[in-house]
């Protein structure tokens, strides 16, 4: 079988995946945009009115990139104290920071550098699959949250039976062409579709986290299952 983009960026270190997000930097926005024809939005007003109705004191929102998921926290008053964003690659910090976006803090997600039980609530949208080591990336996450505090995981997902050939053959055949044509890092979109094909499915997921010390993971899909916001409680 020959080899994908995701088989080779999956081979590369995490110093090579975050050059390939730095790359795509000054068009992440717009071509998260363009290629979900605006539904992100709407997917991440849904993880921010999860958070919300949890009220958590202290926020952390992992791989935060440009910002976007910070900016729907704050315009819910997710949280009451802080919030806080960390994303290891620099140039997606620097569009985050010019959108006035603060509390920013260059960090690996398998290394925090935050103390046991730091956080109420973590947040990470479409970052999970990108992680080098999943389940050391949920353990990292178990390790700063306090008793009683939750990880709202939203993330690409595989949708019901019906719509996943159309939506698969999509992400191979059309989303890289498109993309193409307002960047030249056509290879971050097929990686991107080749990731989301071998993300682990919604009950997958779930049972990750109660195996890295989540209690009680649940999932909720959104458009037809191809998003899935999992949250689960320590």
């Amino acid at each position: 079988m020959p080899a994908t983009a995701a088989d080779d960026l999956a081979h590369q270190s995490p110093e090579a995946i975050a050059a390939m997000f730095g790359r795509v930097a000054p068009r992440y926005d717009f071509l998260n945009h363009a290629l979900c024809g605006g539904t992100d939005v709407y997917w991440r007003w849904q993880l921010a009115r999860a958070v919300a109705a949890q009220r958590p004191a202290r926020l952390l929102d992992l791989a935060t990139g440009s910002g976007d998921v910070l900016r729907a926290l704050a315009r819910r008053q997710a949280a009451s104290e802080t919030m806080i964003g960390a994303d290891f690659c620099l140039p997606m910090l620097r569009v985050a920071r010019e959108k006035a976006v603060s509390h920013l803090v260059a960090a690996d997600a398998l290394r925090l550098p935050f103390a046991d039980a730091s956080f109420d609530a973590i947040t990470i949208a479409f970052g999970l699959r990108n992680f080098a080591d999943r389940s050391a990336g949920l353990r990292e996450m178990r390790r700063v949250l306090r008793a009683g505090g939750r990880a709202h995981i939203l993330e690409f997902s595989h949708p019901v039976a019906g719509l996943a050939p159309l939506y698969f053959a999509y992400l191979r055949w059309v989303m890289p062409r498109y993309a193409q044509f307002f960047t030249p890092e056509r290879g971050a979109y097929e990686y991107l579709g080749d990731s989301i094909r071998a993300f682990p499915r919604q009950p997958q997921l779930a049972e990750m986290m109660r195996g890295a010390g989540f209690a009680a993971a649940r999932w909720t899909n959104l458009t037809f299952g191809i998003v899935a916001l999992h949250v689960a409680e320590v």
